[in-house]
């Protein structure tokens, strides 16, 4: 078994290695000295702090071991810079405290750590003395196993959940992280998932920001139990053969009084010009990039997350909030021009390069997906051919245009055929994740199924359509929680899913449809291999806007993993129609979402189906299928002639 153990440091004294690369702005592994750490030499035993405060007068450590009052624990100021230490041998473990900070103006406060490894459960707002752990890990097999990984060519479907509404218990109270192993992770594996990705887990104050605003950023929230129930939880979905992705929010942060704004009574994680500062749309600060120690603690912190509790990925959030200055700001607030007269924060590109670069030295396969609603290209390409050096990002433009189309009555479809095929002219630009995200059924946004129109059937019957071509189409997976079995009501961000739904035959078709689609995915080849590259692309037909159909290939190693796909965005059922295929043979159907099994009119191609030599769409020889209404439709040539025509040609 693989053993971690917990921040402990060694000895009592910081090296200055240590303090030399946190000023500089190159210490990625900071919180191994900062904050509160139990340690020990051969002479003393006891609980070293270490905070940057270089504006304040004074430091002491304050909290239940001293009613609060930290005169007889004063910190010492150990350089120029800003760093006090001190080390006490009377504090015990698990016991809240805070920094009272003294700035030359007369201002004082009681600010909690910014590098404290556990927080109070709110509305209490202290940091907590962490405690000696020392976890014994159970996933060297699946660490093993990622070290040969290649995300690029593997499936890669994704669901999203909030941990405290995905399911809460009868009294309303939430289940821990160790608690939600046994509940979650069957029902993962059963709808066929490769990976969870979980809202943000930091500390934050307000359950209404959802975990978007932190003021504890190396502490797990406290509300679903401590970091060793959550390493557990982390465990437990490797050992089910399930990666966890986290969301992470380096673009800003809250204004709560405990938390980093004026952390020593001026600015020093924010900017110091408030216009720079201030998120108004938001109520948030935005980090100083530029500056090298909230580098370091920033870094740090994704490394944090990766290498004490064996994190698979990092989705971080609003990537291009920190790289436009101006981003979301109204028309005629003033705008903020960089040194050469753009928009762009040159310091938050640095940064983010800064930081890919860390994360793939630390491991290479991490998965690092940027949430970007810009069109800046080379997101995922390296930083040396002056790309940002993400892997992954967010297709916010698929997203926005295909759930646009999809609202639309299928009579307006025809005219806005484009938005359907509008996506394939640059999506071999990135490495693209396609979401339906928690931020597309927030409140006044209806859910996914609710979008749909028409009737209840119709609108199922679309939703089936819309999952299936997210599928089919190029790119990664990703789905809010709840989808799965079509939520009517918008994500209620205080109570758990409607799992009464699934009592209803509709409802828990859908569930039975994404978990089939799921696996079908992951069991096709030519859904993923290629998905960032155009040769595992080619379109049959893009053009039949009249009858809002589109057919295409995918296409993977060989030739037999090739499947037709054909999705018919209209109510009609068009009979002996007309398919070019790219050689002779015989065809079956092998997955349709209009089954009578996933809630559909059963409109099934039952039969095989002989191609006729003669060109259609460009190919030379075409099938006659039938289509079936508001539905996904996948081919593929049979498996016993793809080997007989290979031995032939052998």
């Amino acid at each position: 078994m693989l053993k971690l153990k917990g921040l402990i440091s060694l000895t009592v004294d910081i090296l200055e290695e240590d303090i030399y690369l946190f000023h500089q702005g190159t210490h990625f592994h900071s919180y191994q000295f900062l904050g509160c750490h139990f340690v020990q030499d051969q002479t003393k035993r006891g609980y070293r702090f270490a905070v940057w405060a270089p504006h304040a007068t004074h430091v002491e450590v304050a909290g239940d071991f001293n009613n609060w009052n930290g005169s007889s624990h004063s910190l010492e100021k150990v350089n120029a810079a800003g760093l006090w230490t001190g080390f006490f041998t009377d504090i015990p473990a698990q016991t809240p405290y805070k920094y009272h900070l003294y700035h030359e103006s007369g201002w004082n406060g009681l600010k909690a750590d910014p590098y404290a490894f556990q927080s109070e459960l709110r509305p209490k707002t202290a940091s907590l003395t962490p405690h000696s752990s020392v976890y014994e890990w159970g996933d060297n097999e699946w660490q093993s196993n990622r070290q040969h990984y290649t995300p690029y060519e593997s499936p890669i479907s994704i669901y999203e959940l909030h941990f405290g509404t995905w399911k809460q218990k009868e009294d309303g109270s939430y289940y821990t992280y160790a608690e939600m192993a046994d509940v979650l992770l069957p029902y993962i594996q059963n709808l066929g998932y490769t990976h969870i990705e979980l809202m943000p887990l930091s500390e934050h104050p307000f359950d209404l920001s959802w975990g978007y605003q932190i003021t504890g950023y190396y502490s797990v929230t406290s509300r679903y139990g401590t970091p060793d129930e959550f390493r557990y939880f982390v465990d437990k979905c490797h050992q089910a053969n399930i990666g966890v992705i986290m969301d992470w929010v380096p673009g800003h942060f809250c204004k709560d009084e405990h938390g980093l704004r004026q952390f020593d009574g001026e600015p020093l994680f924010e900017y110091k010009d408030p216009l720079k500062a201030d998120k108004p749309s938001w109520g948030t600060l935005t980090f100083d990039f530029g500056r090298p120690e909230v580098q370091s603690f920033l870094i740090s912190n994704a490394l944090f997350w990766l290498k004490e509790f064996h994190i698979d990925g990092i989705r971080v959030d609003a990537v291009a909030s920190m790289i436009y200055l101006n981003f979301d700001r109204l028309d005629d607030d003033p705008e903020i021009k960089n040194t050469y007269g753009e928009e762009e924060n040159l310091e938050a590109i640095a940064f983010l390069k800064k930081l890919n670069e860390a994360v793939f030295a630390f491991d290479e396969h991490i998965l690092m997906m940027a949430e970007d609603s810009s069109d800046v290209p080379l997101i995922t390409s390296p930083t040396y051919v002056g790309g940002l050096g993400f892997n992954f990002k967010w297709n916010m433009g698929w997203m926005n245009d295909m759930l646009k189309y999809m609202e639309m009555d299928p009579i307006h479809r025809k005219w806005n055929h484009h938005l359907l095929t509008f996506s394939y002219m640059y999506t071999y630009s990135e490495n693209f994740v396609l979401p339906l995200s928690h931020d597309e059924v927030v409140h006044g946004k209806k859910s996914l199924v609710n979008k749909m129109p028409g009737d209840q059937w119709q609108q199922f019957a679309q939703l089936r359509l819309l999952y299936g071509y997210m599928m089919a189409h190029p790119g990664k997976k990703l789905l809010f929680m709840g989808g799965e079995f079509a939520q009517y009501i918008e994500w209620k961000d205080q109570e758990d899913l409607d799992w009464h739904l699934l009592k209803y035959p509709l409802h828990d078709a859908m569930k039975t449809y994404v978990k089939e689609l799921n696996h079908f995915y992951k069991d096709s080849p030519a859904l993923y291999v290629y998905d960032h590259d155009p040769k595992g692309f080619e379109w049959i037909d893009p053009d039949n806007k009249d009858q809002s159909i589109v057919a295409f290939m995918r296409k993977g190693e060989t030739d037999q993993d090739t499947l037709i796909i054909l999705c018919n965005f209209t109510p009609n059922v068009y009979y002996d129609y007309k398919v070019g295929v790219p050689s002779p043979g015989t065809y079956q159907e092998i997955f349709n979402s209009d089954t009578d099994r996933f809630g559909g009119s059963h409109q099934l191609n039952s039969d095989e189906h002989f191609s006729f030599p003669q060109k259609w769409h460009g190919l030379d020889q075409h099938i006659k299928i039938k289509v079936p209404p508001f539905a996904l439709t996948v081919l593929q040539k049979r498996p016993e002639e793809m080997t007989n025509n290979e031995e032939e040609l052998a």
